[in-house]
């Protein structure tokens, strides 16, 4: 049995991969042992996996998890952007501290098992690791130069977790994830909220505000895409990342004009017509700091995939996330 743990299993990219899993099990693992740990959980939360509710910040329930000796963990959640940027401690706290402690918990498990505790650590990164300026495409040698709190407390993860694994005390890896988009529900605090609302409420009806101008360009991958990569970095045989742990993951590059054309081709003008310019320089001023375009191709020759167009981003969300009364 396959002991697994879903740190932020409550938010949205945590369900989609508790469904995959659940439907779809992971190779080589013949029976999946399932925990989530959350602030809460949706009402529909599938019955089965073991739901442990907390706070991150929390050392004792980090070492509870830990206690758990989980064969894999997935620590998806975080305090987005735009928060991590309004709340400067909460951020720091949320993201950076409590991976440190977590850290420092399972090497205690490790230690206490006289090093037979190895776990595999699967990290939600971001592309906000990279600061401006950027060439046409970031390729994976670019360096790390983030220019918000959210980009800093995410990348100084990231290297945590590298030396941690180095030492041999857990068997980890940092996916870079795109902007997830379009992402079902409400929208949440982070500066890239808009790029999931010009699509999302159009769809269902509703109008929904552009801050920034159309000539944006910016990084992306489905709801779908995010749950598949976490599947694939499970059993990925991680000598092939050469002690490089963290990866760049494949997305689309799109502007927001041609986000629009896409959402015009699917579902026609009169959803484009809610679409309402309202200029925000606070999420100017940070979107103009992100990168906006990738060459992965580590990650794409590890088998990481994503869409290749954003119409197929758009329809994912037509079929799996669009509410059955707006359809």
């Amino acid at each position: 049995m396959t002991r697994v743990l879903i740190i932020g299993g409550g938010g949205m990219v945590g369900q989609k991969l508790l469904a995959r899993l659940l439907s779809e099990g992971l190779p080589g693992h013949d029976t999946l042992d399932i925990s989530l740990f959350d602030i809460g959980f949706p009402p529909n939360c599938p019955e089965g996996p073991a739901q442990i509710t907390g706070n991150l910040t929390d050392p004792a329930k980090i070492a509870q998890l830990a206690g758990l000796r989980p064969d894999l963990i997935y620590h998806l959640a975080a305090i987005v952007s735009g928060e991590s940027e309004t709340d400067f401690d909460k951020g720091w706290a949320t993201n950076m501290m409590a991976m440190w402690h977590l850290l420092e918990a399972l090497r205690g498990e490790h230690d206490a098992s006289g090093g037979a505790y190895v776990p595999r650590v699967v990290f939600t990164s971001s592309i906000a690791v990279f600061g401006a300026p950027f060439p046409d495409k970031i390729g994976d040698e670019f360096l790390c130069s983030p220019q918000t709190s959210y980009g800093a407390q995410k990348a100084i993860s990231e290297l945590m977790l590298q030396d941690f694994s180095r030492k041999g005390f857990m068997d980890g890896m940092s996916l870079r994830l795109p902007t997830i988009c379009v992402r079902p529900g409400k929208a949440n605090l982070a500066a890239s909220s808009f790029f999931s609302g010009i699509i999302r409420e159009p769809l269902n009806g509703v109008e929904a505000v552009l801050p920034v101008p159309d000539t944006v360009r910016h990084w992306h991958a489905s709801p779908r895409a995010a749950a598949g990569f976490l599947m694939h970095a499970a059993t990925l045989d991680t000598a092939r990342l050469e002690g490089r742990r963290a990866l760049s993951l494949p997305g689309l590059s799109c502007t927001v004009a041609e986000q629009i054309e896409a959402l015009r081709r699917v579902a026609g003008q009169k959803a484009v017509d809610l679409i309402k310019p309202q200029p925000d320089e606070a999420i100017m001023k940070i979107v103009a700091g992100w990168p906006r375009n990738f060459d992965p191709a580590r990650a794409t020759a590890l088998g990481f995939k994503a869409e290749s167009s954003f119409d197929e981003i758009v329809q994912t969300y037509i079929a799996e996330d669009l509410p059955k009364a707006s359809g």
